[in-house]
């Protein structure tokens, strides 16, 4: 599968481990998916949806990223949750395009299992090259979505919701 080349800006944080050749993986076994997760700090879904799925990928060789805005992730909320914190790499403090760009990267390498973005509000054409490389690198890609609190819940989809705790 070929996709159209964007050009990017170099990204000024630190390298994420990855190898010069994406991992192939048996499409029967290993299919990538994309998919946003909506979270609002009323409903506490991330331990009843999200860990599950995390430690079931957290079995596998491959890493566990988290593009995060700003905050840094609590390592020992994740020693609580279960999660291996051995394999889990955070990148934090990314801006904008940069944010779609480094999740599009890591996602086609194949060295992850699953990436977790926050991300801004995205195109089309993003969503669609996110997918993709979702698809070529074998992994699962959840875009988070934090609830805007201006919105009714009512006729809302099911949300996630991230609590602050997770951070330091």
């Amino acid at each position: 599968m070929r996709t159209q080349r964007h050009h990017h800006t170099p990204l000024s944080q630190p390298n994420l481990p990855v190898s010069r050749t994406p991992m192939r993986y048996d499409s029967a076994t290993h299919s990538g998916l994309l998919s946003e997760f909506v979270y609002s700090e009323n409903q506490p879904a991330l331990t009843q949806l999200l860990l599950p799925l995390l430690h079931h990928l957290g079995t596998q060789s491959r890493w566990l990223l988290w593009l995060t805005p700003t905050q840094k992730l609590s390592r020992r909320w994740l020693s609580q949750s279960g999660l291996p914190v051995d394999k889990i790499v955070q990148v934090n403090q990314l801006q904008g395009i940069a944010s779609v760009d480094a999740m599009e990267r890591a996602l086609l390498t194949g060295n992850y299992s699953v990436v977790l973005g926050w991300l801004p509000e995205l195109s089309d054409s993003d969503h669609k090259r996110l997918r993709v490389a979702a698809e070529i690198g074998g992994s699962y890609g959840f875009i988070m979505k934090p609830l805007n609190p201006s919105f009714s819940m009512e006729g809302h989809c099911a949300e996630v919701k991230i609590h602050s705790s997770l951070y330091h």
